[in-house]
């Protein structure tokens, strides 16, 4: 059995080091006001905390902190407040992710890239739900996942990732965004480099314009019917499959396809959340020498 207070504390100290540069004293952000005594970095720690271990409930959560750690966490705040502040700190929080993918990788010239569906809800309740549609420009849409062959009502979850398997790059869109505007939304922080994608990326002006102008080489594989069709090396085939094998981690062990937000700040604060946890749980197995993508025991 997992030991909530003691992994509480051995996660604290590593989001504490990797936010050294804009928390204080108390373990909160630098700025004008009360300092709350359950501290940002509390905040950040506690929501990790939860991912890392597949709680994703958080009024399952906060029921076995009071029950069974009260005495522990004393300052503890309600379930709602947690909540408020952890969406406000999302920026923070990626920082913490920003830091560790430093550390994981601090040098790469090969990525695979991949998108996943998120689905919000069955298509019987898609026209009447309200969940994420405070704005229209975030509003989920209809979409088709061509792996499943299905279609579905949410948005599509893009992902980047070193060969490695760590996840330097990602983003939510709309479901029926095509997966190559993401390449195209990502273009500015790539540079001589390969980048694996599948079918979904193909694009040869667009592929020849990213090789001359950045020297990014985008390999998919080919369709059939296509003039001087050839398949795709075993090599990169092969390296493809790291970043489903991510996917399915993050589908599995850290549900991110199970959503209980309610507004579409909360679904992406909850994501971004999962896939720190994710680079966290690696950068323990680093610390540890274990196997980077051993995640599902780190903590044990």
């Amino acid at each position: 059995m997992h030991n909530l207070k003691s992994n509480f504390d051995f996660i604290r100290s590593i989001v504490k080091e990797s936010l050294s540069n804009i928390i204080d004293s108390s373990g909160n952000i630098k700025k004008v006001g009360t300092k709350p005594k359950f501290s940002d970095l509390d905040i950040i720690t506690l929501s990790l905390l939860a991912d890392s271990l597949s709680i994703n409930s958080e009024n399952l959560l906060f029921s076995k902190l009071k029950s069974e750690y009260h005495e522990d966490f004393p300052l503890l705040i309600d379930r709602s407040q947690f909540n408020r502040r952890r969406k406000h700190l999302r920026i923070v929080i990626d920082l913490v992710r920003q830091a560790l993918v430093n550390k994981l990788l601090p040098a790469e010239n090969t990525f695979i890239l991949d998108s996943l569906p998120i689905e919000i809800c069955k298509f019987a309740r898609a026209r009447r739900i309200k969940i994420c549609r405070e704005n229209t420009e975030t509003a989920p849409e209809y979409g088709y996942c061509a792996t499943q062959n299905t279609h579905y009502f949410g948005y599509k979850f893009h992902g980047v990732c070193s060969l490695k398997g760590i996840v330097t790059n990602f983003d939510l869109s709309k479901a029926n965004h095509a997966d190559i505007q993401y390449l195209r939304d990502i273009e500015p922080y790539f540079a001589d480099c390969l980048i694996l994608g599948d079918k979904a990326y193909l694009d040869s002006e667009y592929q020849l314009e990213l090789f001359e102008t950045k020297g990014i080489q985008v390999n998919t594989p080919m369709r059939s019917n296509q003039k001087n069709y050839c398949k795709q090396p075993v090599l990169f085939r092969k390296a493809r499959k790291r970043i489903e094998t991510i996917f399915s981690q993050l589908v599995d062990q850290f549900v991110i396809r199970i959503n209980y937000a309610k507004t579409f700040i909360g679904l992406a604060t909850r994501i971004l959340s999962k896939v720190t946890a994710f680079t966290l749980l690696q950068f323990i197995n680093s610390i540890n020498n274990k196997p980077l993508n051993h995640i599902k025991h780190a903590l044990a």
